[in-house]
């Protein structure tokens, strides 16, 4: 058949990555400690470390945490230390920040982790529309990590990607 449709994107070498396809699964929990806080602003060294010893922290077991304070609190940089050191035989990964944050730091743990040898020379779209919350930091981090071995970086789909970088 002369008229045969041909599909090109799966013949050529390109190589799509999707951010999605490396979300890790585990509820994200943003801890306030505001409320372990005098008035919510003053934070009794005695009186936090009772609250801490008391805790349940073994609810957040396989659970990624950002530890933050949602009051305009002054609070000492050990606070979240004692806080990490309690969690950390149960969560995944805890953080002093935001939920943005914590996927933002998730995300730049598996991205420093892959080995991107596969990509040497190739050119590489990386997908995006994520139904998952990747960070638009995740996007910037790739594209960095993948420079020095892609022949080219586009985002988007094949369709319709958007040409970011091409080795000379």
């Amino acid at each position: 058949m002369a008229d045969e449709i041909i599909n090109r994107v799966a013949k050529s070498k390109l190589v799509t990555i999707d951010l999605e396809d490396f979300y890790l699964e585990g509820k994200r929990v943003l801890f306030d400690i505001k409320d372990w806080l005098f008035e919510g602003f003053v934070l009794r060294e005695k009186d936090f470390r009772d609250q801490v010893s008391k805790y349940d922290w073994s609810q957040y077991k396989g659970a990624y945490v950002a530890l933050t304070c949602s009051t305009d609190a002054i609070i000492p940089g050990w606070a979240y230390m004692l806080l990490s050191i309690q969690l950390e035989p149960y969560a995944k990964r805890v953080i002093a920040g935001n939920l943005e944050e914590l996927e933002s730091a998730i995300y730049q743990d598996i991205i420093n982790s892959l080995n991107l040898s596969a990509y040497k020379e190739k050119p590489i779209i990386i997908k995006g529309c994520a139904n998952k919350p990747v960070p638009q930091n995740a996007y910037i981090m790739l594209t960095n990590k993948l420079k020095p071995f892609a022949k080219s970086i586009m985002y988007g789909e094949a369709c319709s990607s958007v040409p970011l970088y091409k080795k000379k």
